[in-house]
């Protein structure tokens, strides 16, 4: 029986990633209690963990898309390893995956750049799943301004001061040292690390990531309410799953409650995921 995926190992570089950004989706495996932790309330820890493999199905259909329209590959490096069995019904089959390595969130980084360019990529895309509306232009900008000739970073910022993706050609350790992860400084110290290395930083969009109420409630106006506000950003990824889901579970509407959350996600509405 063949393997569902396709487990990317450092010692073992591929002649096909050379001259290939990287999009990477970092990723936790979507395990109730997990993930999502400071949704839970308003949701529930299962509907939270729920929600968040729709954020990674919706975010890796996005990355497809940029990776067909850039000459790109994406990867999804995930935590814990070992669970590689918790993405079997999220990610199609043949997917690259890659186990994270490190105990914080920056050595995990570090370390997943670190192994991909080992693998043999030519740069490399560090994205959150946290961000599933983000436009597969955006990273298709990310991966050209990569190709182009000099080292360089890439930065797409979020609003509350972190990223949705750091971009890099180079393996450059200092972009990952000293930084004060989950603050509103992340996306600030990453810039001052890259101009002591002497990097020019190219900016992406502003974005913002859902984790917690308020974000929440901001991607269900955008879902639901589009074309409200005016706004000079690209036009934002449908998100086909996380809408569907929220629907189901009846946050659709204005309430944040619903009366009767169903146990499954009807996804007969949403179109086939391809890779």
């Amino acid at each position: 029986m063949s393997q569902p995926f396709i487990l990317l190992d450092p010692h073992q570089p591929s002649l096909d990633f050379r001259n290939r950004c990287a999009l990477t989706v970092m990723a936790k495996a979507p395990v109730a209690g997990y993930v999502k932790t400071r949704l839970t309330p308003p949701l529930s820890p299962d509907h939270a963990a729920r929600l968040n493999a729709c954020f990674l199905k919706d975010t890796v259909a996005s990355v497809a898309d940029a990776a067909s329209a850039a000459d790109a590959r994406w990867v999804i490096s995930y935590t814990p390893a070992g669970e590689e069995a918790a993405f079997e019904d999220i990610l199609p089959q043949g997917a690259l995956l890659l186990p994270q390595r490190g105990n914080g969130f920056g050595e995990r980084l570090l370390r997943t750049a670190e192994d991909l360019f080992a693998c043999g990529f030519s740069s490399v895309c560090l994205i959150d799943s946290d961000s599933p509306t983000v436009p597969a232009c955006t990273f298709v900008r990310a991966a050209e301004q990569l190709a182009e000739a000099g080292d360089r970073v890439v930065l797409g910022p979020c609003e509350d001061g972190g990223y949705y993706l750091l971009g890099l050609n180079q393996r450059h350790q200092h972009l990952f040292e000293n930084i004060s992860w989950s603050t509103a400084v992340v996306a600030q110290q990453t810039r001052e690390r890259a101009k002591q290395l002497g990097l020019p930083v190219i900016s992406l969009p502003t974005w913002y990531d859902v984790d917690e109420d308020l974000s929440l409630e901001r991607l269900r106006r955008e879902l639901f309410s589009p074309g409200l506000e005016v706004t000079a950003q690209p036009v934002a990824y449908p998100a086909p799953f996380t809408r569907a889901y929220l629907r189901q579970i009846g946050l659709s509407l204005n309430s944040m409650a619903s009366d009767a959350i169903p146990e499954n996600i009807n996804e007969a509405e949403v179109a086939n995921f391809t890779s």
